[in-house]
Order: structure tokens, then C-alpha cells, then sequence
């Protein structure tokens, strides 16, 4: 039997940071990077799940190639575990009959018999803009994923469209495509231009999709005028 790891989301939705409360030989796997503090109880070692090709392809999908284990040795310890843009996080449990797909940059952590693995989109996450990886946990335990902005959890029946940029997170019960704002047409292709939208993901099916409140794409794309430049003199 899997023993789920006690946790506690504090500060959301604008900027959730993750306490875990691990017992004795308990162990947690985390995001390399994202650990921002713990008791000396902890112990920590970096390691690289699934072997080098699955590292490799974690590391394509932009995310580290190492993933980090701590491990409470001889009593209960609290880890805090903060994501790297301000934001939400989620827990999702998972029974060993579904999996979950999240936005490459979104997941922070997991139980150690959770399978993470990374998902090559194809030319539907070329041509959306977005990363062409989604990760894909499987197997049973706990996982955290986070986002930018506050998250929201929508229950799907049917069909649901959402911007590219805004997908967090969705249960693998749901399909999906990509598609242009408008249709593959001239007149979808104006209206993205024009309009300011561009590429939405088609969800068809039952199950649970996660959504976040902002875009950080639009966010950079504000700032990137006032960023200082070298000067030719």
C-alpha cells in the first residue's frame, strides 16, 4: 500500500509555495532547483529517474535533466517547495488506472513510484507556439504541478476549447487538438492577427482540465521593448 505524503498549499493563488510533510523513510521526488528550505533530518540526492534517455528527453522538454529525492531519515520532516513563476499549485493523486498530461514547465513533484515521463506533441505543439512537449505522469502517488496565475479546475463533458497558453493540466480520458482561432483559413488567420488570438486546444471527451488565469507569452512579449539593449557608441 502507497502511503500519500501530507501536504499544505500555502499563499495561494498568487504566489503558492508547497509544504510537504514527509514521515520517517518517506520520499518525495522534486523538481530539480525547486526546493527552497527543510529540516536537517532530510536527506537529498539528485538522481535521474527513468535512465539516461528519459533524462535526455526531460531535458529536451525543458525541464532539468535531474530530478532531486529527499528522503526524512530517522523522524518527521517538512520540506517547502516553490515553483519557478509566481502562481498556483495543484494536487492530483494518481490510482494507477489514469495518467496525467501537464505543460512541460509545470510540474514540481511527485511520489517516487510515479512514472514522469515526456510526451512529443508533434506539429499540433509546433504550430500552437507552445513547447512541443507535454509531461505525462502515470502510475500511483502524489503529484504537484503548478502554474502562472491562479488555476482553474473545469470538468469537461463533451467539448471545451482553450487557448494554447492557458493549458495546465488535463486527465489522458481527454482527446485533443489544435486548431487556429477561426478554423485553418484566411479568415482565421486575419482574425489572429488582427484580433490578437491565435491557436486554441479542442478537448473532446469526459474528465478534468486545469486552466490558468494568466499567459506569461503576452507578459514578455509587453517587457521585451524596455529591456536594456547594447549600445553601438
Amino acid at each position: 500500500m502507497i502511503t500519500k505524503i501530507a501536504y499544505e498549499i500555502e499563499h495561494a493563488p498568487s504566489y503558492a509555495s508547497l509544504r510537504l510533510d514527509l514521515q520517517p523513510n518517506q520520499t518525495v521526488l522534486v523538481e530539480a532547483g525547486a526546493m527552497a528550505a527543510m529540516d536537517t533530518g532530510i536527506k537529498m540526492k539528485s538522481k535521474m529517474k527513468g535512465g539516461i534517455m528519459k533524462g535526455i528527453g526531460r531535458m529536451i522538454s525543458g525541464e532539468s535533466l535531474f530530478l532531486s529525492e529527499f528522503t526524512a531519515e530517522n523522524r518527521p520532516a517538512q520540506i517547502y517547495i516553490s515553483p519557478g513563476t509566481p502562481g498556483d499549485i495543484r494536487h492530483y493523486y494518481l490510482t494507477g488506472n489514469n495518467s496525467l498530461m501537464v505543460q512541460s514547465s509545470g510540474f514540481i513533484a511527485c511520489s517516487p513510484t510515479v512514472e514522469v515521463n515526456t510526451k512529443f506533441q508533434g506539429f499540433k505543439g509546433f504550430f500552437s507556439g507552445e513547447s512541443l512537449f507535454l509531461i505525462k505522469a502515470s502510475g500511483q502517488g502524489d503529484i504537484w504541478f503548478s502554474s502562472y496565475g491562479a488555476i482553474l479546475e473545469i470538468p469537461v463533458t463533451g467539448a471545451y476549447v482553450v487557448d494554447t497558453g492557458y493549458v495546465v493540466a488535463f486527465e489522458d480520458t481527454l482527446d485533443y487538438h489544435v486548431e487556429m482561432m477561426g478554423g485553418l483559413s484566411f479568415k482565421g488567420l486575419r482574425t489572429g492577427i488582427l484580433g490578437g488570438e491565435g491557436f486554441v486546444c479542442r478537448f473532446q471527451g469526459q474528465g478534468r482540465l486545469w486552466v490558468q488565469s494568466r499567459n506569461l507569452f503576452p507578459l514578455l512579449n509587453f517587457l521585451d521593448p524596455f529591456r536594456p539593449v547594447k549600445s553601438n557608441n
